[in-house]
């Protein structure tokens, strides 16, 4: 088929700085693509990302979603939690996980993020020049897990620190020797959480899931793993996405700033969408525009690209907050639709009502200072100078 000529990885740096070209030529070339030496298939078009997330018989989830070599296989259960299950396991353990973010639970978070929200912003909005990633878009989704968990104020900056080192892949898709350290060091600081919790129950996250007899301490920790990972990188992400897209688009920001938040958030989840790609394992032999791909292959289904086709979204892009985004898949669909979506878009709404009330619109950035995350599943600035002057 056509695009021979096309190379993609994930790790590469130059493509993961602005991999968007790349995925039209994909998208028109060659729909699915064969990277032959990482040993992957892509699928990059709406329709079919979207029918492949939906089909989780076809395919599995049973050896995670990532890439990263190391990081996918029948044990990444360990880390990665039901995202890495197919059904009836993944079923039951979505079904015990969900006791804690019923819709009643997420609605009663907010007067707790909104606060947590504001000491950020202000903090950052009085020293006037500031990284927008780091001081926060990286700090509010996770001290918002920690409230969750029960991690003490005075223990938060000790998670914040192995967060950060945890998810500092390097480009070959190795982890790094301290972000093997980290993991060791998040599990056994959760573990004494789950602990404590079976001793004396609070009203917690982590009290919900050790009442229930069938999640084991290894099932929470996978959980809370997959919690920092999946909702506190992707929502960091996310606010640093609407905050640079925004500045870029002038028009556009004066909009997010005369109160479209919603739109401004769910076109930033479009355009530059935080969960950039996803793995799954082919059951069975199968067959995508005349070429017949093997059982077991690993599938690489492109997010990202999806959410930028032209046959579902017209002028796809262009950054616009008018635009009707009801077809993105930024957080999945099917069985695996993101569990902590919902919690993502209230943080980000938030995060982005508290920003307009406390920033003049012509804040500005120092593209030279920005810098992104080097792993594949996730795309996103670990770097956002930004000055701002108070409303």
């Amino acid at each position: 088929m056509g695009g021979v000529d096309i190379v993609y990885s994930p790790f590469d740096a130059a493509t993961n700085d602005d991999p968007y070209p790349v995925y039209a030529r994909l998208r028109a070339e060659a729909p699915l693509y064969h990277n032959a030496e990482l040993g992957f298939w892509a699928l990059s078009r709406h329709a079919d990302v979207s029918a492949a997330l939906a089909d989780s018989a076809l395919l599995s989830s049973d050896h995670g979603p990532m890439l990263e070599p190391g990081a996918s296989g029948p044990e990444a259960r360990r880390f990665l939690s039901f995202v890495a299950m197919d059904p009836p396991e993944h079923t039951r353990m979505r079904a015990a996980i969900s006791k804690g973010f019923t819709p009643r639970r997420v609605a009663a978070l907010e007067p707790m993020i909104r606060q947590i929200a504001r000491e950020h912003i202000v903090r950052a909005v009085d020293r006037g020049t500031f990284d927008f990633a780091r001081d926060i878009a990286a700090r509010l989704p996770l001290d918002v897990i920690s409230e969750l968990v029960g991690v003490p104020p005075s223990e938060r900056a000790g998670v914040r620190r192995d967060f950060s080192a945890l998810i500092g892949y390097a480009l070959d898709g190795e982890t790094a020797d301290d972000g093997l350290k980290s993991l060791v060091s998040l599990g056994g600081y959760y573990g004494s959480i789950i602990a404590e919790r079976r001793a004396e129950p609070r009203d917690d996250l982590v009290s919900v899931l050790v009442a229930d007899e069938e999640l084991s301490d290894d099932d929470i920790v996978a959980f809370l793993f997959l919690l920092i990972g999946a909702g506190a990188e992707t929502t960091t992400h996310l606010l640093s996405a609407a905050w640079y897209w925004a500045w870029r688009n002038p028009d556009q920001r004066a909009a997010a700033f005369d109160g479209a938040i919603t739109p401004w958030m769910e076109e930033s989840l479009r355009y530059d969408t935080p969960a950039h790609g996803t793995a799954r394992r082919l059951t069975r032999e199968s067959e995508w525009y005349g070429v017949r791909v093997p059982e077991n292959a690993k599938m690489w289904l492109l997010i990202g690209s999806a959410n930028r086709d032209e046959r579902v979204f017209p002028g796809a892009g262009d950054y616009d907050l008018s635009r009707d985004t009801a077809r993105s898949l930024s957080f999945g669909v099917g069985r695996h639709y993101c569990l902590g979506g919902a919690l993502a878009r209230l943080e980000a709404r938030i995060a982005l009502e508290e920003l307009t009330k406390a920033v003049s619109p012509g804040y500005d950035i120092d593209p030279a200072g920005i810098r992104r995350t080097a792993h594949g599943n996730v795309r996103g600035m670990v770097s956002l100078p930004t000055s701002v002057k108070p409303a």
